[in-house]
Order: structure tokens, then sequence, then C-alpha cells
């Protein structure tokens, strides 16, 4: 058996997996945000993750330009959500976030060990508007990409804030991530 991470519990049951009290790319449970992209496999698309303060919150900024050049197309913030195992999130329906962005349509990937390839995933959409809110991930919303498995919360394994699959100038900005019941 793969062993949990532990993130703060809030009151009302949920689970923060990072709230941005740590000021670094360091999240509440102890593993660190890294800025990705298609570069990785060739692509030119350029991002920047900083620590930021934006309309008062706390957060952490994604921004930079997502090319489809050279077969890229991404960009994204990624937590490990595990430290040699796996986060066992069964207990939760899904993911809230505390975004706050420049309007545009951004995914969240979730990945399990059965995500074995680096494009596989299961994603889910929402909007980064002008205004900070939450926004609500229902785990049963998750869409597999390109793997069979469905989604298992037993064994979740990484999340990533991701622009991805047009051309555009990205900034996106997350001050809580948590888990609700």
């Amino acid at each position: 058996m793969l062993p949990m991470l532990l993130g703060a519990a809030a009151a009302d049951g949920d689970m923060t997996l990072d709230d941005r009290r740590t000021g670094t790319l360091v999240s509440t449970l102890g593993t660190t945000w890294r800025g990705v992209s298609d570069r990785v496999m060739g692509g030119v698309s350029r991002e920047t993750l900083s620590v930021e303060t934006i309309a008062g919150e706390s957060c952490l900024r994604l921004s930079g330009d997502v090319s489809l050049d050279n077969n890229g197309g991404f960009i994204q913030m990624a937590l490990d959500l595990d430290s040699g195992g796996a986060l066992d999130a069964t207990a939760y329906s899904g993911l809230q976030l505390r975004v706050f962005g420049n309007g545009e349509s951004y995914n969240v990937h979730l990945r399990t060990p059965a995500a074995r390839r680096p494009w596989q995933s299961y994603r889910q959409s929402f909007v980064a508007g002008p205004t900070w809110r939450d926004v609500r991930l229902p785990f049963s919303s998750f869409t597999p990409h390109r793997l069979d498995a469905p989604l298992d919360t037993s064994r979740l394994t990484r999340l990533g804030v991701v622009a991805i699959g047009r051309a555009f100038h990205a900034d996106v900005c997350v001050a809580a991530v948590s888990l609700y019941r």
C-alpha cells in the first residue's frame, strides 16, 4: 500500500494542498511547485512561474506564451502530490482552486501511476477571470486523455494547472488548492 500524504485539515473537513502560506514555491504539503513547458519535448513555448501578490492575495502566477510551433502547445505549473507514494483522495469529491486570470480557459491535469507517458493525464477545464473566485472541479468530471484506465483517486501523484492546445498568452494565478468533500 502506498503512503498517504497529509495536507492541512480544514475545519469543514476539506484538505488543504496549498494555501500559499509558505511565501515560496513550496506547497503546504511540503512538495515544490515547478514550471514546465513543451520545451522538454522540442516545443518553443515559454513559461514563468513566480510567487506574487495579486489583488491582495498571495499566489503562484503562471504566465507565458503558448506556441504550437515544433509540435508544442503547453505551459504548466506542476505539483507532485507524493513523497515516495501517492495521495489518497477517496474521501473527497474533487479539487477546489482559488484562481485569478486573464479570462482564458485553462486545464487541471491529474496524474496517477496509470499515466505512464508524459502526455497521459485526467483533465478538466476552467476559466480564470479577472477577479478572484473559487472553482470546484469534481473528480467525476475529469476525463482520461490518451489512456483507458478510469481515474483512481486513491493514487493521485501530481496535479498541473495547464495552458494548452492553442497559441495564446497565458496568465493565471492560484492562491489555494484543496480537496473538498
